[in-house]
Parts: C-alpha cells; sequence; structure tokens
C-alpha cells in the first residue's frame, strides 16, 4: 500500500511549470548625454600661457609694493633723525625756549599766544580766551621769578620731522628779588613751522630748587 507522499507544487494542472531565470536589476542612466556612467571627473585643464602670465604679474606688483612700503620706512627713518635734526638744533631750540620765558616775565600776551596757538595763530579768528589764559600763565610765572635765563638744552626727543619736545635747564631769580640762582628743569613742547619754532607748551619739573 502507498503511502501519504508531498504533492510537487511545481506541476500544475496543465503540466509542470516551466523555470524561470532571475534577472539583474536595472537603473535608469542620468548620466550627462555623452558621459560614460560612474566615470572618472574630468581633468582640470592646464593653465593656460596667458594665465601664468598674469600670476606672475600679480606676484611682481606684490613684491614692489613691498619693496615701496621698506623704503618708505627707511626714509622716515632717516629723516627723523637727519632733517629733523637740523631743524631742532640745540642752539635754534634755546633761542626758542629762551623767547618764550621772556614773553611770559615780560607780559607779551601776543608772543605768548601765538607759541600757545601752535601754528594755528593765523586761522583762529576769536582769540580772547587765548588771551587771558595767556594773563593768567604770565602772571604765574611772574610770581615765581622776576627773571629766567635758560642754561642748557639737556635731551631733545624728535616725535616727527617738525615735532619734538626738549628737557632744559634754567637759572632763575626769585619774584622778590636777588642773584639768579638754582638750577630749574623744564620741558617744553617745540613745532617747526615755516622756519620758526613755536614753544607750544612748557612745564617746569617738580622738585627743582630755586
Amino acid at each position: 500500500m502507498a503511502g501519504p507522499h508531498t504533492p510537487n507544487h511545481a506541476i500544475g494542472a496543465n503540466g509542470p511549470t516551466p523555470y524561470v531565470e532571475s534577472q539583474p536589476l536595472e537603473f535608469p542612466d542620468e548620466s550627462p548625454a555623452g558621459a560614460p556612467p560612474f566615470g572618472p571627473p574630468f581633468p582640470a585643464p592646464a593653465p593656460t600661457r596667458k594665465s601664468r602670465r598674469g600670476l606672475i604679474v600679480g606676484l611682481l606688483a606684490v613684491v614692489a609694493v613691498a619693496a615701496a612700503m621698506t623704503m618708505a620706512i627707511v626714509y622716515g627713518v632717516r629723516t627723523n633723525g637727519a632733517n629733523t635734526g637740523a631743524a631742532f638744533s640745540e642752539a635754534s631750540a634755546k633761542t626758542a625756549i629762551q623767547g618764550y620765558l621772556d614773553d611770559l616775565d615780560r607780559r607779551d600776551i601776543d608772543g605768548i599766544v601765538r607759541n600757545a596757538l601752535c601754528g594755528m595763530y593765523d586761522g583762529v579768528r576769536d582769540k580772547r580766551s587765548d588771551q587771558a589764559l595767556a594773563k593768567l600763565g604770565s602772571d604765574a610765572f611772574r610770581r615765581q621769578f622776576s627773571a629766567v635765563e635758560l642754561t642748557s638744552i639737556d635731551k631733545i626727543v624728535y616725535l616727527s620731522q617738525y615735532q619734538a619736545q626738549a628737557l632744559f635747564t634754567m637759572q632763575v631769580s626769585p619774584a622778590t628779588g636777588g642773584p639768579m640762582h638754582g638750577q630749574v628743569q623744564g620741558v617744553a613742547q617745540l613745532l617747526f613751522q615755516r622756519g620758526q619754532i613755536l614753544v607750544c607748551s612748557y612745564v617746569l619739573r617738580s622738585g627743582s630748587s630755586y
């Protein structure tokens, strides 16, 4: 007696089902027309002679600008040491400071204002406030000294081609009178303009004896 058996599902009602071979999946080609799919990128074009020439010209321009800046710095340093020294010689600075101190001593208001305005005297229309300050400065100076004599320029520091500050020493006579004595030091801010030196400001150093 034949036992039970598993039916063969591959056999249909009309006979065996034919075997179908599996096929690989296909995807649509989205690459640009004329370009191989998944191919390597196009190589960058080699620089042309014109582009190389432009690069060389640009480099030369940068070098020229750097050289010009270097020359300007060197020229400025040399100018500050040479031409400025000629404008602010020790003798000319001494003459200018002594003249300013004499203006304070004589109460020469116009001379004091001309120095204090530091080159702007001709441009300032209303000088009344400057004149008032000059009178106060002269009065304070005369309450300290009856006479002054600048004895030396101790140091000149050049700030630019036209500006400097000078440390100076002077002998003074007290306001009560008497012979000159003492070693009083002061600092003056100087400006060279149109062939003359202006004393823009000055201050006595604390601790000076007179």
